[in-house]
C-alpha cells in the first residue's frame, strides 16, 4: 500500500517540505534508506545521513533546519520519533490477525475462552482458566489452572503462565517468558541443608504491560508480585517474589530486582541494573546501566550510577578521579622519594 507525503503529513498534522506527491510503501533506517521508503531523524548523531539518504521521505522535528541541500522530502512534526511510532502502530493494526483454535491445542472443558480467539498448536489451557476476548495464544504456550487473562492479550510461543496468575488487558508477553514460577525462598537448616518455603501467592500483571522474551516474574510467597499498569520489561529481566513495580516503569535487558522491593512509578532502569531486596525506590528515579541500588531511594526524580549507587553527578566526579589514579600514584611516589631525600640530607647535617 502506497501513501503520498501529503497524506502522511495530514495524518500526522505535519508540514511537507519538498514534493508532497512523492509516495512511499515501506520504512527504512536513515543510514541505509532506499527510494520508496520513509525514515526519520530524531537523534542528532544521525544528522549527517539526512544529506545522503536515498529514502524518499524523512520525518524531522519542527525545529530542524538543513545546512545544505536535502534530496528527500521532509515532513516536519512536533516529535519525529513519536510520529514514527504512530505510523508503525497504524501499519501494524491493519495487518491480518491470526484467528481460530488449532485442533492440536489442548483446552480443558473447564476453561472459559472469550470471543475471537487464536490458539495455536500444542498450547495447553488448564481447568478454571479464563481467557478474554481477542486473545492470541501462539503455539506451545502453557496457561495454568485458574489463570485469568484479559482482553486483547498476545502470548507469543513458549510463554508459561503458572496457576492462578492474573494478566490484565492489552498485554504482550514475548516468547519464553515465565510468569509465576516459585520465588527463591529457602530456609537454612542446622545440618547445612535448605528447606523450601512454599510460595503460595500469585503474579498480578496490570493492563498495558509488555514483557520481553525470556523474562521471569516470580510468584509471591504470600499475596502478589505486582507489575503495574503500563510497565515495559525488556528481555531477560528477573523480577523476584513479592516485588511491586510501579506504573509506567521501564527496565532494560538483564535488570534484576530482588525479593520484596518496591519500585515507584515512572522509573527507568538501564541494562544490567540491579536492586537489592526489601528496598523502596521513589517515583521517577533513573538508574543507569549496571547501577546497583543497595539502599532505599526516598527522594523522587533522582539519577543514579555505579555500584553501590550514587548520584550521577557525584559518580562522574568519582570516575574522573579514578581515571587519574595512575598519575596520582606516580606523583605520590615522587613526593615520597623527595621526602626521603630531604630526610637523608637533614640527618647528614645533624
Amino acid at each position: 500500500m502506497e501513501f503520498s507525503a501529503q497524506q502522511i503529513a495530514d495524518y500526522l498534522k505535519g508540514k511537507v517540505v519538498g514534493n508532497p506527491e512523492i509516495k512511499v510503501s515501506n520504512f527504512s533506517k536513515i543510514e541505509v534508506g532506499e527510494p520508496g521508503t520513509l525514515t526519520f531523524l530524531s537523534n542528532p548523531k544521525y544528522t549527517d545521513y539526512i544529506y545522503t539518504t536515498k529514502a524518499s521521505v524523512v520525518l524531522v522535528n519542527d525545529d530542524f533546519e538543513p545546512t545544505k541541500e536535502v534530496q528527500a522530502t521532509l515532513i516536519k512534526v512536533a516529535n519525529s520519533y513519536d510520529a514514527l511510532a504512530s505510523l508503525l502502530t497504524l501499519v501494524d493494526s491493519v495487518k491480518p490477525k491470526k484467528s481460530g483454535v488449532s485442533s492440536l491445542a489442548c483446552i480443558s472443558e473447564k476453561a472459559t475462552i472469550g470471543e475471537n480467539p487464536y490458539i495455536g498448536a500444542y498450547s495447553v489451557i488448564e481447568a478454571g482458566a479464563k481467557i478474554g476476548n481477542n486473545v492470541q495464544i501462539y503455539p506451545q504456550v502453557y496457561v495454568g489452572d485458574n489463570v485469568q487473562i484479559g482482553d486483547n492479550v498476545i502470548l507469543y510461543p513458549g510463554v508459561k503462565i503458572y496457576k492462578e496468575c492474573v494478566v490484565g488487558n492489552n498485554c504482550i508477553i514475548h516468547a519464553g517468558a515465565v510468569i509465576g514460577a516459585d520465588g527463591f525462598g529457602f530456609a537454612p537448616t542446622e545440618d547445612g541443608r535448605y528447606d523450601k518455603i512454599p510460595q503460595i501467592g500469585i503474579v498480578r500483571i496490570m493492563d498495558d504491560v509488555e514483557v520481553g522474551a525470556n523474562t521471569t516474574i516470580d510468584r509471591s510467597t504470600m499475596g502478589a508480585t505486582v507489575i503495574g499498569q503500563g510497565v515495559k520489561l525488556d528481555n531477560l529481566v528477573q523480577i523476584a517474589h513479592n516485588v511491586e513495580v510501579g506504573d509506567n516503569t521501564v527496565m532494560a535487558a538483564l535488570t534484576g530486582v530482588a525479593g520484596s522491593s518496591k519500585i515507584g512509578k515512572h522509573c527507568m532502569f538501564g541494562g544490567q541494573a540491579g536492586v537489592v531486596g526489601h528496598l523502596s525506590i521513589a517515583d521517577n528515579s533513573v538508574m543507569g546501566a549496571r547501577c546497583a541500588v543497595t539502599n532505599n531511594i526516598k527522594t523522587p526524580n533522582g539519577f543514579y550510577h555505579g555500584y553501590p549507587h550514587m548520584d550521577a553527578h557525584q559518580y562522574q566526579k568519582a570516575i574522573a578521579c579514578f581515571r587519574n589514579f595512575p598519575s596520582f600514584r606516580r606523583d605520590l611516589m615522587d613526593l615520597q622519594k623527595q621526602v626521603k631525600e630531604l630526610e637523608e640530607k637533614l640527618n647528614n647535617i645533624k
